[in-house]
């Protein structure tokens, strides 16, 4: 093969890959979009819904159960909100049960959907049974709701997008001289974390919302663990405490 063959070759091989890159990107944004329409037309018609309950295939198909609420305690069972399955009772849900269907299977379509940290294994019912955490209506409001918890005076959280949305740093209001005042080991449990990061990165993964809620931390900054920071590495100002 000539220099100038190669050469071609190297050329069109990074393009690919970009291009990939860029298709995976799309790809995880759709499935959240979809994601998204699907859980406000089901608020619309049952606003206590929490988690949509569904049979899932090795054809990665699904058969939809039904929805639920929320879990009223720790060894609570979610309070089943409709039934796909029985039919018996006219519910507003009915209407829309084949779309619901449809566009759930659609966001977990892609083995790299971020909706797929969303599921977990139905504990309340045998065999083939899946729960998907329906995304709250506004995320930054419930990550800064979790943040508080912790931590009350948070104002602003450090977010490391090369670690699947990991916080890795909290600013708790200013010194005196105006300086942020940096907490980088936030006190939470794994549990807390896990639910943290799976927000963040489905803002991540949202080109408007990353647009909308995340900024650049400025030139000098140095990363808590002592690694190497990147553009990735960003500012997520908290909205004011309610």
């Amino acid at each position: 093969m000539t220099s100038a063959a190669q050469d071609q070759l190297a050329i069109l091989c990074e393009q690919r890959e970009e291009l990939e890159a860029e298709r995976l990107r799309i790809e995880k944004a759709y499935s959240l979009a979809v994601l998204d329409h699907i859980t406000a037309k089901i608020r619309t018609a049952c606003p206590e819904a929490v988690y949509v309950s569904f049979a899932y295939y090795n054809s990665r198909t699904l058969d939809l159960h039904g929805v639920l609420g929320a879990q009223p305690s720790p060894l609570g069972t979610c309070p089943e909100l409709w039934d796909n399955r029985e039919g018996a009772d006219e519910h507003p849900l009915d209407y829309i049960a084949d779309e619901i269907e449809s566009d759930v299977q659609t966001a977990l379509a892609p083995y790299s959907s971020p909706a797929w940290a969303s599921v977990h294994r139905n504990s309340a019912a045998d065999g083939n049974s899946w729960l998907l955490e329906l995304p709250p209506p506004d995320r930054s409001a419930r990550v800064a709701e979790l943040v508080r918890e912790h931590h009350p005076e948070a104002t602003a959280i450090v977010v490391d997008g090369r670690a699947g949305g990991r916080i890795i740093e909290i600013h708790e209001g200013v010194t005196d001289d105006g300086t942020p005042v940096r907490t980088p080991r936030p006190r939470w449990s794994s549990t807390c974390d896990t639910a943290l990061a799976r927000l963040l990165g489905q803002v991540l993964a949202l080109p408007a919302l990353a647009d909308r809620h995340l900024m650049p931390l400025p030139g000098d900054y140095t990363h808590p663990y002592g690694v190497s920071t990147s553009d990735q590495v960003r500012l997520m100002p908290l909205p004011p405490a309610a």
